[in-house]
């Protein structure tokens, strides 16, 4: 009768130990890994797409994030100069913010002196996008990857 007792009293502590657990909270979108750059979409109205352009032959865009920093290179076959840059990044549920520490000395050129870029972030599995807005938060235009690994 005592394992018994002993039995019923074990089987309540683990059912009210299972009932008293917190459930596990909703875990947020990750953007580390290895992407590549696939189109572009351009928006006219700031809201809908107006415009989906595939990248150019032999066009290629590769970015990695990595523990809050990502590193961007470009490969345009018709062009020289080298385009790259490296720097932090953060993620909301539906933002990304890149903060670029340095360059090549074409972006670094072109940036003047913008270092921050803030976009809407619309990511799954295995694509995201990075949507440019205006000054007044209307889409103008968004790069689209895919993950690579």
């Amino acid at each position: 009768m005592k394992k018994i007792l002993g039995l019923v009293l074990l089987v309540l502590v683990f059912i009210s130990a299972a009932w008293l657990t917190p459930p596990k909270p909703e875990t947020m979108h990750s953007i580390e890994g290895t992407w590549e750059l696939k189109s572009f979409y351009s928006y006219d109205d700031g809201v809908n797409i107006s415009d989906t352009v595939p990248k150019a032959d032999g066009y290629r865009q590769v970015k990695m994030y990595y523990n809050g920093r990502v590193m961007w290179s470009r490969y345009v076959p018709q062009d020289t100069v080298e385009w790259f840059g490296y720097g932090s990044y953060k993620i909301t549920p539906d933002s990304l913010i890149e903060t670029l520490e340095y360059a090549s000395s074409s972006m670094m050129s072109a940036l003047d002196t913008l270092r921050v870029f803030r976009f809407e972030l619309k990511i799954t599995e295995d694509t995201y996008s990075q949507i440019s807005f205006d000054e007044e938060g209307n889409r103008t235009f968004s790069e689209n990857y895919v993950r690579i690994d």
